[in-house]
């Protein structure tokens, strides 16, 4: 009789859906534990990890790693590899360049995210070269390691050609997933590289299920949530996406810069410098000084400065409840960081989940939680807080007295120096020799920055109760200026940077792949082993010597896997071995060692013959399954002619131009409904500061406008906010004007005409056309972010009326969670205790130029900052209208009704041909000049240079 005989040399998981793994015990824990927390009931440090033991008392399975489609999957007792008790996410590092992206790999990041040379939101940072994808992707994967490419940019029309090119380019080189925010992208790479895996950048501004269910619509594996939401929002965002019956994986930001403003919907650098953010060329004016004038007084607000710049993101402590939502990556922030931070930070959140992993009741204490982060703060920060995990606290989240690198506070100086000695608290960190101090003299206006005094410690010798006395060096260190009070931060200390210096450098050596074997046969035939190793297709070697009864020590399961497994060297381990031989059999040990060095130098030819392929490819197990289209590719050119086709049947517009009005106040509406009686005005948008208003004042102009009279709302929609909705839909009006993934669900299932709004960010035919055929929009506004070629080229590419084009427009520049208002006008936190400064005062913000711009708050006390100049593109009618655009917006900010009627006027003369639009241009310029439009008006963006260090398309 023979033998069947399974020897596990390395223990597998097995594949488990991540739905079935979390379970709904911890849903109800969440809700009665962690809802509790994030309202604001403060439990104090180390409140999560309490959370987490108590989430975590039932026994959960594993949720498996997506498969690396690589010979090299990690084994399960490798570093990083993960016990079978709890669900953790990946650590996902940042990756600027080469040494980064070994710093991160070896302090033990998961999975890591760069760009190339062209399409990526940080086109500051080293990038890789196209060229060198392979060569990436294979070093990461021979380590067990993903690779994610960011493509988080919108692409313009012209640059869709050199963006399909690129997709293939990564499918071929083995790119796990490539991170998009443009709706065309992922349109055009399930066409062009159906095999590559998208993710659903953050860019996307994904606060809700609808905006996770509307990546999951574009094929996207894996949404990054805004940085905005909370713990909270974070697991009702998960129980949703299951209950939708998606397998949409969750991303989080845990460290690193946060921005200022929801991503993707920052205009800011577009509006001042034409500069677009959505371009990857953010001038970070966020960081800059501002001065705050309310009801038009300038307010003192002595070293608060910085009134828009929040502190780093830290989100170590909360580690527990990002486990417990359910999340599945945690990301950290920093291409542009040195690679001492990738490795400093991705080891932080290493160890914190295997910490998790090991013990989930063993609870850092306070302290720990303190050192973590001021190790963290000498690697790079402006102070670290944990941005809007735990809910809005906007006294925290901008200090407002610096906006640069600082490192861990030291506290005040506690004296004038005395003869160079300078008198610290040494309670914070006990300083040593080199350590690096810097300290700050105060500015003399609000626009100027404190002057910095530091050095490093050349000497330090203690104080009494909790002090320090430091001397600081080399050479001469001008201590003029200084005293008692002056902020005092350490922002270097050698002997930890030599670590992790240690850690970045000492390259993680490649792991081996693990084969799994099987051995067959029988007396009077060759001995036949088969294989299977990941990402090839299965192999089989045969003896040439015959195998023969035993007649002393037979062939075994331990004597096979000792001779098959001696694999050191290869690159290779043994995995499972199968052994499956009739009756007790002989072969010698040399045919054993030849067999095997036959499989190894098999596999090294199959290995360097292969084609790299994704993780998505169908024959490797993945813990998402493929979309659900059809594994097929396009042309380009077949996809435009598709994207032209897609509004067949869209309501045709009239061929004479259409002007549309957005106002903002009832008495704006009031002075139009003549005007649109007249047929100077074909549509108006309300987009009113209080909601309650919307009925009546819809009801008001429904009749007036021959396109009817439009509502709309709020540009983000968070988890259980679908109140703010209620008074758009509840409106009765002739259309909406959506601007998210929220608004859409809902309002297109009403049956009367959406427009989509610049919010959509629509800047090539392909997201145009998605936006039609999903959701059955009427027309879309073209993105703010578009020149006048790249408008005119999107134009172009399809029918004449389907695009609309703002004209006239303070352009909102910051959307911020950050509530100005309550930081600066009250001594609260949040909207709870804030006393609404924001319905009592009118508030702008000053620039360095002088400029002043408004501020104002919506329903859910988000703040808009809109630029104080106004800008226009008259001048460029007669070139939109020819390419195609029949609709024109005028948007009106807070002109009164005489200005509001003055302004309609001249642009509708424009429309009709009755002037230049270099004469209204000169008249408006004219008019600002004399006060009669505010701070002037701008030619703006669509004027903007062309000039792009990197395409030269792109701006």
């Amino acid at each position: 009789a023979g033998t069947r005989v399974v020897v596990d040399a390395v223990p597998s998981h097995p594949a488990e859906p991540a739905a079935a793994v979390a379970g709904w015990g911890l849903l109800l824990v969440l809700v009665g534990g962690l809802l509790s927390f994030v309202s604001g009931q403060r439990r104090g440090r180390g409140g999560e990890w309490a959370l987490f033991a108590a989430a975590s008392g039932r026994q959960r399975k594993a949720r498996p790693l997506e498969a690396v489609a690589t010979p090299s999957s990690p084994t399960p007792n490798a570093p990083g590899a993960h016990a079978p008790n709890i669900q953790l996410p990946e650590v996902l590092a940042p990756a600027g360049g080469w040494d980064s992206l070994k710093a991160a790999v070896n302090a033990g990041a998961d999975a890591v995210y760069f760009g190339s040379e062209a399409f990526n939101a940080r086109a500051r940072a080293e990038n890789f070269r196209t060229e060198e994808l392979p060569e990436v992707m294979a070093w990461l994967h021979a380590r067990g390691v993903r690779g994610y490419m960011t493509f988080n940019v919108l692409v313009f029309s012209a640059e869709l050609p050199e963006a399909a090119a690129l997709l293939k380019q990564c499918e071929a080189a083995g790119v796990d997933a490539v991170i998009v925010q443009d709706v065309g992208l992922a349109c055009l790479a399930r066409h062009v590289a159906p095999r590559l895996a998208l993710h659903g950048s953050t860019q996307m501004s994904i606060t809700s299920v609808a905006g996770v269910a509307q990546a999951a619509d574009l094929g996207c594996e894996v949404a990054v949530l805004a940085r905005e939401l909370n713990l909270k929002d974070m697991a009702a965002i998960k129980a949703g996406v299951r209950d939708r019956g998606l397998s949409t994986r969750l991303e989080v930001f845990v460290h690193g810069a946060l921005c200022v403003s929801f991503s993707g919907q920052c205009l800011t650098s577009e509006s001042l410098g034409q500069r677009s953010a959505n371009r990857g060329e953010c001038a970070q004016a966020c960081r800059l000084p501002y001065g705050l004038i309310v009801d038009g007084q300038v307010q003192d607000l002595v070293d608060e400065r910085y009134l828009l710049s929040p502190q780093d993101f830290f989100a170590w402590e909360q580690l527990p409840g990002l486990v417990a939502a359910g999340v599945d990556s945690l990301k950290i922030e920093g291409r542009l960081k040195s690679p001492l931070y990738v490795a400093s930070t991705t080891q932080a959140y290493r160890q914190g989940l295997d910490r998790l992993e090991e013990d989930p009741e063993a609870l850092p204490t306070p302290q720990e939680v303190e050192d973590v982060r001021q190790d963290l703060g000498l690697a790079f920060s402006r102070g670290l807080h944990s941005g809007w995990l735990t809910g809005i606290d906007n006294r925290r989240l901008v200090d407002a007295r610096w906006s640069k690198k600082r490192g861990p506070t030291l506290g005040r100086l506690l004296a004038r120096p005395d003869e160079g000695w300078l008198w610290l608290p040494a309670r914070v960190r006990q300083l040593k020799n080199g350590d690096g101090v810097v300290l700050e003299v105060p500015g003399g206006g609000p626009f100027e920055a404190p002057r910095e005094v530091g050095g490093r410690v050349m000497a330090v010798r203690a104080g009494e109760k909790g002090t320090q006395w430091v001397r600081l060096g080399p050479g001469h260190i001008n201590l003029r200026g200084l005293d008692r009070g002056a902020p005092c931060w350490i922002t270097s200390d050698p002997q930890l940077e030599k670590a992790w210096q240690k850690l970045a450098t000492n390259e993680k050596a490649p792991q081996p792949t693990v084969l799994a074997l099987a051995v067959h046969g029988r007396a009077g035939a060759p001995l036949e082993l088969q294989c299977q190793c990941p990402g090839q297709a299965p192999i089989t070697v045969r003896s040439e010597a015959l195998l023969e009864p035993a007649t002393g020590r037979p062939l075994t399961e331990e004597s096979l896997q000792k001779q098959l497994g001696r694999l050191g060297g290869t690159g290779y381990a043994l995995g499972n071995l199968v052994v499956n031989l009739e009756g007790d059999l002989f072969l010698p040990v040399s045919t054993l060692n030849h067999l095997r060095q036959e499989l190894v130098a098999q596999l090294a030819a199959n290995a360097t013959a292969a084609t790299p392929v994704t993780s998505t490819t169908p024959d490797v197990p993945t813990a998402t399954p493929l979309p659900a289209w059809p594994v097929q590719r396009s042309s380009l050119s077949g996809l435009l002619e598709e994207a032209r086709s897609a509004w067949d049947g869209a309501p045709l517009p009239p061929d004479e131009p259409q002007l549309h009005v957005l106002v903002r106040e009832v008495a704006q509406l009031d002075a139009l409904i003549p005007l649109g009686d007249a047929g100077l005005v074909q549509r108006v948008y309300l987009d009113l500061e209080n909601p309650k208003e919307l009925k009546a004042a819809a009801a008001q102009g429904k009749g007036h406008f021959a396109q009817g009279c439009f509502v709309t709302g709020a540009r983000i929609t968070r988890p259980n906010e679908k109140w703010t909705m209620d008074p758009v839909a509840n409106a009765d009006a002739d259309g909406f004007l959506v601007r998210n993934a929220d608004h859409m669900e809902r309002f297109t299932a009403m049956g009367i005409p959406c427009v989509g709004d610049f919010s959509l960010n629509v800047a090539n035919p392909l997201s145009a056309a998605w936006y039609r055929q999903r959701w059955g929009l009427t027309a879309v506004t073209a993105s703010y972010d578009l020149a006048i070629d790249q408008l005119e080229g999107m134009l172009e590419a399809l029918p004449p009326g389907v695009v609309e084009v703002t004209l006239h427009q303070h352009m909102p520049m910051f959307h911020m969670e950050h509530c100005v208002f309550c930081r600066f006008l009250s001594d609260g936190h949040d909207f709870t205790d804030c006393g609404r400064p924001c319905e009592k005062h009118t508030v702008e913000l000053q620039d360095r130029s002088g400029a002043r711009h408004p501020l104002r708050a919506d329903l859910g006390c988000r703040n808009t900052l809109f630029n104080g100049t106004a800008q226009t593109g008259a001048e460029h009618f007669t070139t939109l209208y020819a390419a195609g655009c029949r609709h024109f917006r005028l948007e009106l900010m807070a002109e009164d009704a005489a200005a509001a009627v003055q302004l309609v006027h001249a642009y509708r003369e424009l429309l009709d041909g009755h002037r230049s639009g270099s004469s209204l241009w000169q008249e408006l310029k004219i008019q600002s000049q004399l006060g009669v439009t505010g701070n002037g008006v701008t030619r703006g963006s669509l004027n903007a240079d062309t000039h792009n260090p990197w395409s030269t398309n792109h701006r």
